[in-house]
């Protein structure tokens, strides 16, 4: 035995460790995965799913704003688009997505 074989342990061959299931190599993906959906997915789905819901309870005389914050009250309802009365005689046309809410009945005075 030499001064080296003190100092530093020989280095004995070592059988090679088993390699980790393909389930324990695959659960950090599965688990994020799963936070994103719960994080950022569903909560989407819940949102735009409202908007669907208050864009088909749309009525002519609600008052709604958009997503460029006009506001005016529905006079006519279409397809894709609605008109809405912004001042006294002035009637404009948007896309039916561009409503964002749906204002409390009398939030907007005398247009």
């Amino acid at each position: 035995m030499s001064l080296i074989d003190f100092v530093l342990s020989p280095a004995y061959a070592q059988a090679a460790p088993d390699a980790p299931s393909p389930l324990v190599q695959f659960a950090p993906l599965v688990i994020l995965v799963v936070i994103f959906y719960f994080m950022l997915i569903r909560p989407q789905m819940k949102r735009s799913k409202e908007h669907r819901q208050m864009l088909s309870s749309l009525s002519k005389g609600d008052e709604a704003v958009t997503s460029g914050g006009v506001a005016g009250r529905v006079v006519a309802i279409g397809e894709g688009y609605v008109s809405l009365e912004v001042a006294e005689g002035v009637a404009i046309k948007v896309q039916k997505a561009a409503v964002t809410s749906v204002l409390p009945k009398g939030t907007l005075k005398a247009i």
